[in-house]
């Protein structure tokens, strides 16, 4: 565990993005393998506008990262942090659970606000908007959405304490598992529904794109499966019955457009078709 966490806490930005590469590539592959829906479009096509958003976010979390370094700092300096509060625990505990932590506020709440505050749900529109979820729709967000990612990630470092090793530690699982549950691939029920237990599976997360109410406000987790059976917002929809998309915004072709895409979160918030406004 000592040199996991020194390897993270010194990882190079090659590492980093052969992380993103590397996950986008193996899945890709294994969507062409055992693909969930036997889909015919132009997977190139479609992947452009999420590859265009995955560079955003690139673009603007690399220089915002000294915030992050700078915050970690000045926790484990003045020994400020949940972590840093608990009493003495072996490493292993220590780094897991300041990962589970990171995940409950920078993912799953940050999650669950973009759908509860309507200026941020027609921010977040522009992920749930994709006709064809796979592997590449993971990175598929606006830059103001990046921008809000990022301040949730910001408030968890500085509420957990979490030291660099950490931060870094959950940020690659994040991409990873978030790649992993977005993927068009098809596994064996049983193995996807114990996974789900513990990690967002596959099947899990397709619920949470599918068109309508409440599926759509559901299963906001992104690594650890524990917050939406915690918090009550875990659902199941058979695959076979999901549809992708948004009920309000059902272009496809405007879905498909960077720039309608860039345009999206500032149409005016158009009421759910079915279930709660």
């Amino acid at each position: 565990m000592e040199q996991l966490m020194a390897y993270f806490e010194n990882i190079p930005p090659l590492h980093r993005s052969l992380i993103l590469v590397g996950g986008i590539t193996f899945f890709w592959i294994l969507e062409g393998i055992m693909p969930l829906f036997n889909v015919k479009y132009k997977k190139w096509k479609h992947a452009l506008p999420n590859f265009f958003f995955t560079l955003t976010t690139i673009v603007i979390n690399f220089p915002l990262a000294f915030l992050l370094l700078k915050t970690s700092d000045w926790t484990i300096a003045n020994d400020f942090g949940i972590i840093n509060w608990l009493p003495e625990m072996p490493l292993w505990f220590y780094v897991l659970l300041g990962v589970v932590l990171l995940d409950l506020i920078g993912a799953y709440t940050a999650h669950l606000v973009e759908h509860k505050v309507k200026p941020l749900w027609m921010v977040h529109l522009v992920h749930h908007s994709d006709h064809n979820v796979d592997t590449t729709t993971a990175n598929r967000h606006h830059p103001l959405e990046s921008l809000i990612r990022y301040t949730f990630t910001l408030v968890g470092v500085f509420i957990v304490g979490a030291p660099v090793g950490i931060i870094m530690l959950y940020q690659s699982l994040s991409v990873v598992l978030s790649q992993f549950n977005h993927a068009n691939i098809r596994l064996p029920r049983k193995i996807d529904k114990a996974l789900s237990w513990i990690i967002v599976s596959p099947d899990m997360h397709k619920v949470h794109h599918h068109f309508v109410l409440p599926y759509t406000d559901s299963n906001y987790g992104n690594i650890f499966s524990i917050w939406d059976r915690l918090f009550g917002t875990y659902m199941e929809l058979a695959p076979d019955k999901i549809t992708y998309g948004v009920d309000t915004f059902p272009d496809e072709k405007e879905n498909s457009s960077i720039s309608g895409l860039l345009r999206q979160p500032f149409h005016k918030y158009r009421k759910p078709t079915t279930g709660k406004s």
